[in-house]
């Protein structure tokens, strides 16, 4: 009778027991599971291409931004047992590292602090090739991005050499060694038809490097000229050499060729006529380089009135974009934690920043350094000038106002991104939409940024000399802000801030530093450390 309450009362007993111990287990997972889920790691989001010889870099981080000092990172290539480099603790282990990246790689951890490391691959080798990752691990997250790394080698000039007389022509052979991947050969003749080649052999040597050699039969009577050019696929550059043939040294149309074909003594003519070939073509080759000196000397006059009327020209639009000089200020709301904002808000510097403070405000950039201005532009004609300094690395243009503020982005226009911007001080470069090399002859201190809405054009001027950098044009798809990113803790040593420069009052003369120009300076700098520019 009592057995069915006391199972009853067992039951109750043993219930609210299972229920707590469920509870607590839940409690103890959900924390870690939520924490993993928090972070990721984020790497090079597109294929990187680098040349053979070249130092290639593999950036990665933790997003949103978190100390990983004692944090396992890992490169890899297909597999994480494949290790290019390894980080553990604070140290650095070389006994896993494969054969082929020992003493190649350097670790770069400068901003480790913010979960952001860099690993340098040098000098880079065909062998390079293929997929890579890096991991985060930790007792409490891992995680791992991976991307491809494309190599490319532009070999030497081609070099074309006489092999003497075949069939009917002129036997010529072309070669050229150090390509990466293989390479293509084409010849040519003076009005740029195809002339199908006798032979082809390309061969790769024991650094992964191609060589070719070709060869083809110039007939007489059609070829003033003949060029052996050799393409790269992957880079679609090439290298080209023309070759001057005469016809009179050609079979075909030369008076002796019956005579030639009609005896037994043609191979001694032939060694007798090619000492004969050579000394003609090194008598053109010279008539033809004090030729081509004389026309240098003689372009060398008008080059510089060309230079002296393109700089003319370049101070005049710079000037007249200042007449639309406008009053620009920071959006601290818009900036990214690692960033501080003045607070008159004209400028920008790094800093360093507490782990975790990067997510909260969607208006803030949760992972590109940047910072935005509170003023929008959607029509008429504006220019603002930032003093950049001598900081090693920046980015600064305009963005349109509605680019998503959490991830990544690429800075082309493509996705609303109209910038240049400085590595390592001394590359300059615009993406538009893929990288575009800018040579300044004078290193601005200063850049002035011209925007024309109704125009579509943004265009960059160096300051320090009054010339005109580069110019997009494009169509704005809606309002744009003013874009400034200083990239944090560059490593220079004068990490100077983004600062805004006071609008233009006057004009003023001043020497510019290393350099015997002089340029304008459209403004009265207020901050001593400043004047010195």
């Amino acid at each position: 009778m009592d057995f069915p309450v006391s199972l009853d009362s067992c039951q109750r007993v043993r219930l609210p027991s299972s229920l707590s111990f469920l509870t607590h287990l839940l409690l103890l997972l959900q924390p870690r599971e939520m924490h993993s889920e928090e972070f990721r790691v984020v790497g090079h989001g597109e294929p990187i291409l680098a040349h053979v010889g070249d130092e290639v870099e593999f950036p990665c981080h933790l997003s949103p931004y978190r100390d990983a000092e004692h944090m396992e990172i890992r490169w890899f290539r297909s597999r994480t047992s494949d290790v290019v480099h390894l980080y553990r603790e604070r140290q650095e282990f070389y006994g896993q590292q494969m054969a082929q990246f020992q003493n190649r790689t350097e670790l770069v951890t400068d901003e480790i602090a913010d979960g952001s490391v860099t690993l340098r691959l040098h000098p880079v080798v065909p062998a390079d090739e293929g997929p890579y990752g890096c991991r985060f691990l930790s007792s409490d997250f891992t995680g791992e991005a991976v991307w491809e790394l494309e190599v490319a080698g532009l070999g030497s000039d081609p070099h074309i050499s006489l092999e003497g007389f075949k069939q009917g022509g002129i036997q010529l052979r072309c070669s050229s060694s150090g390509w990466y991947p293989k390479p293509q050969s084409q010849w040519t003749d003076h009005q740029g038809r195809c002339l199908p080649p006798e032979t082809e052999v390309i061969v790769k040597d024991a650094q992964g490097l191609f060589s070719l050699e070709t060869s083809v039969v110039v007939q007489g009577g059609a070829h003033s000229n003949v060029s052996c050019s050799i393409q790269n696929p992957l880079l679609g550059q090439k290298k080209e050499f023309v070759v001057q043939i005469a016809d009179v040294f050609l079979p075909g149309t030369s008076p002796w060729k019956r005579a030639f074909l009609g005896t037994l003594v043609g191979p001694l003519l032939v060694l007798a006529l090619l000492p004969t070939l050579a000394l003609y073509f090194f008598r053109r080759q010279r008539r033809s380089q004090e030729k081509l000196k004389k026309q240098v000397e003689k372009d060398k006059g008008k080059l510089q009135v060309e230079l002296d009327w393109r700089r003319a020209e370049g101070q005049a639009e710079w000037r007249a974009a200042q007449q639309h000089a406008v009053d620009v200020t920071l959006d601290p709301g818009s900036a990214h934690p690692s960033l501080e904002v003045s607070e008159d808000g004209k400028s920008v510097s790094s800093r360093r920043m507490a782990p975790g403070s990067a997510a909260g405000d969607p208006q803030r950039f949760s992972e590109q350094m940047c910072v935005l201005s509170r003023e929008r532009f959607s029509t008429g004609r504006h220019y603002w000038e930032v003093h950049v300094g001598r900081r090693s690395r920046w980015f600064l243009g305009a963005c349109l106002a509605a680019v998503p503020r959490a991830g990544q982005a690429r800075l082309s226009p493509a996705g609303g991104y109209w910038v240049m911007g400085l590595w390592n001080g001394c590359e300059y470069f615009v993406l538009d939409p893929h990288r575009i090399a800018l040579t300044m002859r004078v290193p601005p201190r200063c850049v002035g940024i011209f925007l024309d809405c109704e125009a579509g054009k943004l265009s960059f001027f160096n300051v320090s000399n009054g010339s005109h950098i580069f110019t997009f044009t494009d169509t704005f798809s809606g309002a744009l802000c003013a874009y400034f990113r200083p990239r944090a803790h560059d490593g220079s040593e004068h990490p100077d801030p983004l600062t805004i420069c006071p609008l233009p009052v006057r004009e003023k003369r001043v020497p510019e530093e290393q350099d015997s120009d002089t340029w304008l300076q459209p403004y009265e700098p207020s901050d001593p450390a400043l004047a010195m520019w």
